[in-house]
């Protein structure tokens, strides 16, 4: 599980810096706002994945003197900016279409990335997600109505929340699938 997590991070790195370079604030900011997953997410967590993109070459620092706020500051920040191998490594993981991409953290981060995904992945994404999402509804439906006589009223209703939004997710799913057949039919 950290593991994905940490492929998620690195995907949504990758794409945020594919837009332009940008310094570590910044970067944390736009998973935050564009992804809302990492919302969470420490600066003990960034700037690691950021190191490591470096090690492998897919990212690189910027001089301080590509900051436009640095004459504001005291301390220049770092700036990142994605490398041709990082755009190439990028390309690989949003080819990337199996259970992995369709779990919630990583489901998130290949949606928000969709624009740059081509048509059958993202379709293959799109049937996975409905599948895992299809399975999650039968487990919560068996779940309540073994518990039903046990829970507590708020427990109930919390438990069936989580059932009716599973299955509105489901339904959106699904519109987008039938609105990407129309797209491949045009």
């Amino acid at each position: 599980m950290v593991r994905r997590r940490a492929d998620s991070l690195q995907l949504a790195v990758l794409g945020l810096l594919s837009e332009g370079p940008l310094h570590g604030y910044e970067v944390r900011r736009r998973l935050d706002v564009q992804l809302g997953i990492f919302r969470a997410l420490s600066y003990g967590t960034l700037y690691p994945c950021l190191r490591t993109l470096q090690a492998e070459g897919w990212v690189r620092e910027l001089s301080a003197a590509a900051d436009p706020d640095r004459a504001t500051r005291r301390r220049e920040r770092v700036v990142y900016e994605i490398t041709e191998s990082g755009r190439e490594r990028l390309r690989e993981l949003l080819k990337q279409a199996g259970p992995a991409a369709w779990d919630d953290d990583a489901f998130s981060v290949h949606f928000a990335l969709f624009t740059r995904t081509d048509p059958r992945t993202r379709l293959r994404i799109l049937e996975g997600r409905k599948a895992r999402l299809q399975e999650r509804v039968e487990e919560l439906t068996r779940s309540i109505e073994r518990a039903r006589e046990q829970l507590d009223t708020y427990t109930y209703e919390y438990q069936r929340h989580g059932l009716e939004t599973a299955r509105r997710e489901v339904d959106w799913i699904e519109g987008l699938i039938n609105a990407e057949g129309r797209r491949g039919q045009q």
